[in-house]
C-alpha cells in the first residue's frame, strides 16, 4: 500500500506533483494556504489559475486545515518559493507524524544566508524526522508533466534507505526518478541555474547567438559547479539531471520563468515591473544575492552572480553586463 502523501503549496509545480501522483493511484492531499483556497480548488475541480483545464483526479483532495491531514502523511512535499518555506513548516511542524518522509521541491537558497532548503528544514524539525529529508530536484516543467509528457528527476538525501522510499512513491511510467546521496549538489543545481537562467534569456532578449549564449551557459555551469564543490557537492552531480539536465531546459525553455525575466530585462524593463506582471515567482532573483552571500562565505569567486545581481538591484545595464563579462582578464578554462 503507497503512503499517503501530502502536498505543501497549491504552486503550478506543487498541483502538477499531487495530479502525476494521483494520476498513479497515489492518495494525495494538495494543501493550501487557506480552507477559502482549498473549497475554491474543490469547487473548481482544477487549477484555474495554474492549471487551467486540467481536471483533478479522484484521488487528488484539496485541503488547508493542516491538522486534518498532516498526521496520516508517510510524506511530505513542500513546494513553495524558497521566502516562504519556513513559515510553511513552522504551520504543520507539530502535526507531523515519527518517520514521516519530508522532501523539498522548492529551488532557492533563504535569504540573507544561502541556506538551502533542507537545512531550513533540519533547523525547524526535530532531530528523529532528519533522516527523511530529502530534496526532489530535475528538468520538469509543470505544464509538460500534466501532459504525460515523459521526464526524468532526482531525489536526493542522506539516507539511502529513505531516498529509495520517497523514489517508490514518487515514480511513474511517465516521470522517472533517480536517487543520489549528494543531497548539496542537488540543491544547489536547482536553485543556481536560475541564476543563469536570467542571463539566458538576457542573451537571447539581445539576440547574441547561438555561440554567445552556448559560451555563457557553459560558463554559468563552471559558476555553479564551483561553488558547489567549495560547499562540499560532488561536482559529477552537476553534470547530471539536477545541474546539466535542469540548466539547459531552464535556460532554452519558452516556459522558464527565469529565462522570460531575462528576457524582459534586456528590453529595458526593471524587476519591479517584470514581478508586477507575473502570476509566478521567478527564483532566481532572489537566489543571486543569497548566492552572492554564500559565495562570499566561501571564498568562492562567482562573475556572472555578480553582474546578474547588479542588473536586478543596482541598475546595470544589459550591454554594460555583457561587456564587463567580455572584459575580464584571460585565463585557463579548467
Amino acid at each position: 500500500m503507497v503512503a499517503k502523501v501530502v502536498i505543501v503549496g497549491a504552486t503550478t509545480w506543487g498541483t502538477a506533483l499531487g495530479i502525476n501522483l494521483a494520476r498513479n493511484q497515489v492518495d494525495v492531499c494538495l494543501l493550501t494556504r487557506t480552507p477559502e483556497e482549498a473549497h475554491l480548488l474543490t469547487a473548481d475541480g482544477q487549477h484555474k489559475r495554474f492549471l487551467p483545464g486540467i481536471k483533478f483526479p479522484e484521488s487528488l483532495i484539496v485541503s488547508g486545515v493542516p491538522d486534518e491531514v498532516v498526521p496520516q502523511a508517510g510524506l511530505i512535499i513542500i513546494v513553495v518559493p524558497s521566502d516562504r518555506l519556513r513559515q510553511n513548516v513552522l504551520r504543520i511542524k507539530e502535526y507531523i507524524s515519527p518517520g514521516t518522509l519530508m522532501v523539498s521541491a522548492s529551488k532557492g537558497l533563504e535569504l540573507p544566508g544561502g541556506k538551502r532548503m533542507s537545512q531550513v528544514l533540519e533547523e525547524e524539525l526535530p532531530d528523529h524526522l532528519h533522516p527523511g529529508i530529502c530534496a526532489l530536484s530535475g528538468p520538469n516543467f509543470a505544464k509538460e508533466i500534466v501532459q504525460g509528457k515523459p521526464a526524468s528527476t532526482v531525489v536526493a538525501g542522506k539516507d539511502a534507505d529513505k531516498v529509495e522510499q520517497a523514489q517508490a512513491i514518487l515514480m511513474t511510467s511517465a516521470f522517472r526518478v533517480y536517487t543520489s546521496d549528494d543531497l548539496i549538489g542537488v540543491e544547489l543545481g536547482g536553485a543556481l541555474k536560475n541564476i543563469i537562467a536570467l542571463g539566458a534569456g538576457i542573451a537571447d532578449g539581445m539576440n547574441m547567438g547561438d555561440n554567445g549564449k552556448a559560451a555563457f551557459v557553459t560558463r554559468g555551469l563552471a559558476e555553479i559547479a564551483r561553488l558547489g564543490a567549495a560547499a562540499g557537492a560532488n561536482p559529477l552531480t552537476f553534470a547530471g539531471l539536477a545541474g546539466l539536465g535542469d540548466l539547459f531546459a531552464t535556460c532554452v525553455s519558452p516556459l522558464s520563468r527565469n529565462r522570460y525575466v531575462g528576457e524582459q530585462l534586456a528590453a529595458g524593463r526593471s524587476w519591479p515591473e517584470i514581478r508586477e506582471s507575473m502570476d509566478n515567482v521567478a527564483e532566481g532573483v532572489n537566489t543571486t544575492g543569497a548566492a552572492l552571500a554564500m559565495a562570499g562565505q566561501l571564498g568562492v569567486e562567482m562573475p556572472i552572480t555578480q553582474v546578474t545581481y547588479r542588473i536586478l538591484f543596482e541598475g546595470l545595464s544589459t550591454q554594460e553586463a555583457v561587456a564587463e563579462l567580455m572584459e575580464r582578464p584571460p585565463r585557463s578554462e579548467l
